[in-house]
């Protein structure tokens, strides 16, 4: 596949996951985690704060690579995946308090992204910075991609609420054909850069889920959050929008070897989120 068309069609893709995010919302699941705001704003302490906190020390003593050190944080500040309320579900924990905290993370990437990318790019790569970072096209760019599609999604789910809800399921799965398409493209397109740093790129990524597992369960727990909520807030956290960390990397970054951490992540993570199930449904109380 030509470069051009991958530009091309890797945005277009990530929109249209992002808008099925959005047409699985209604403003009911909203009402429910208000009435619970402690949940929801742990978890997203736990996603602004503790998540790239916990990739900034991954890749400051993990002996990544500056570009490798810098992918590890664009991955670290991607919201929640779509697929997590799912998940959550699966796993007994309160679905309602996922969704919503995967829709509020990523209206609140448009901001949060940039900063995080800006800082790492500073901190590891200050020295080889050839070009300004370009903050503007970020921010634009992940409102256009990720912010819009979530609303208008909604709003669609709002007005045409029963023919939505019958194309859900066949949307679900044009979304994660998607997914599949974006990950499997950018890792034969970074093949070889996968090859030279997986040595030291998978052990990165599996420490990195582990602490942000362990992370969130342990602040969850602290906090004294019932465990539906706290199995919500750990699969939030451990499930991150990988397609979106491609698309940053490849599209607004134009650095496409910063991309494999999430590709390594993309397809690590969905074992580490089965394991989670199946020891959550294990260990739930008849």
């Amino acid at each position: 596949m030509s470069s051009d068309v991958v530009q091309t069609l890797l945005p277009l893709a990530l929109a249209f996951i992002m808008f099925y995010l959005g047409l699985t919302l209604v403003v009911g699941d909203f009402r429910q985690v208000a009435r619970r705001p402690k949940a929801l704003a742990l978890g997203l302490v736990a996603q602004v704060l503790l998540v790239p906190l916990a990739g900034f020390a991954v890749a400051r003593w993990s002996g990544l690579s500056p570009v490798m050190a810098v992918g590890l944080m664009v991955l670290a500040a991607c919201p929640s995946g779509v697929s997590s309320g799912l998940l959550t579900h699966l796993a007994r924990g309160d679905t309602a308090l996922a969704i919503s905290l995967t829709a509020v993370t990523s209206l609140a990437a448009v901001l949060t992204l940039p900063l995080v990318v800006g800082a790492s790019f500073q901190f590891f790569m200050a020295s080889q910075l050839a070009v300004q970072l370009p903050v503007v096209a970020m921010v634009k760019g992940i409102f256009i991609l990720t912010t819009l599609p979530v609303v208008l999604g909604m709003a669609l789910r709002w007005r045409f609420a029963n023919a939505v809800m019958r194309a859900e399921s066949l949307i679900g799965k044009v979304t994660t054909t998607l997914f599949v398409l974006i990950v499997l493209n950018t890792f034969w397109d970074q093949r070889q850069v996968l090859l030279d740093n997986l040595t030291v790129l998978g052990p990165a990524v599996l420490v990195l889920n582990l602490l942000i597992l362990g992370g969130a369960h342990l602040l969850s727990q602290v906090s004294g959050l019932n465990r539906p909520d706290r199995i919500a807030v750990i699969t939030e956290c451990g499930l991150k929008n990988s397609a979106l960390g491609i698309v940053v990397c490849l599209q607004w970054l134009q650095q496409p070897a910063m991309s494999a951490p999430s590709v390594v992540y993309a397809l690590s993570m969905n074992v580490f989120a089965l394991t989670f199930v199946v020891l959550m449904r294990k260990t739930a109380k008849p």
